[in-house]
């Protein structure tokens, strides 16, 4: 095996823990909200999982999924931590994340990358949340309503002075809307991301199931 072979080998062998070592807590460049739409997420697996916003009588329209930290190219996640929200920090956003499992997981993911206790994560989530105005179009539906993906982002950026096209991405399933994508300056700012925005839908047309 030549020298520069054996260089090589070594490389590859080191990237996976080079790449795990980049992710400490606290160090990236924005924010992304992630508002998911309840009446799809429940209709496409939630409903089936006995979740809790899916419950009868829960009508819920956009609820938070998650407050991710990201790099420009990329992001963190699982960043080493020994701490956990407790039971107070998660009914005090039982309100924007039902899911008490769901608030758990984002912590362990995503939220201890951000550098923050868990308490002060979560206040993050809802000062991000209370940031974005959700349209009223989108407030409250009562019954299937379809829409272009393009129509959806543009009555976010209507709704949310300072927010562009460059700065929300909407994402669906095969034929759903699930998600709208908020990126936030860590400051809670809205800003452009090309990354996420390179992902966002590409339907021409999608369904909302009703609240």
């Amino acid at each position: 095996m030549t020298a520069v072979v054996r260089l090589l080998v070594m490389l590859l062998a080191a990237w996976p823990v080079a790449a795990l070592a980049a992710d400490r807590a606290g160090r990236f460049d924005f924010y992304v909200l992630s508002l998911t739409w309840s009446p799809s997420y429940c209709a496409a697996e939630g409903g089936a999982r006995g979740d809790a916003q899916c419950e009868t009588g829960r009508r819920y329209g956009f609820l938070v999924h998650g407050l991710w930290p990201q790099y420009e190219r990329g992001y963190p996640e699982d960043c080493p931590t020994r701490l956990a929200p407790d039971e107070a920090d998660i009914r005090a956003v039982a309100d924007l994340m039902p899911a008490r499992g769901l608030v758990r997981h984002e912590w362990q993911k995503h939220g201890a990358c951000s550098g923050l206790a868990p308490a002060d994560y979560l206040k993050t989530i809802r000062a991000a949340r209370e940031a974005v105005r959700v349209p009223a179009a989108f407030q409250r539906i009562d019954s299937y309503t379809t829409v272009s993906p393009a129509e959806v982002e543009a009555a976010f950026v209507a709704a949310n002075p300072g927010l562009r096209p460059a700065g929300v991405a909407v994402t669906c399933d095969r034929r759903r809307l699930r998600e709208v994508r908020v990126c936030l300056t860590r400051d809670l700012r809205f800003r452009a991301c090309e990354e996420v925005d390179r992902r966002a839908c590409r339907a021409d047309r999608v369904v909302l199931p009703p609240v």
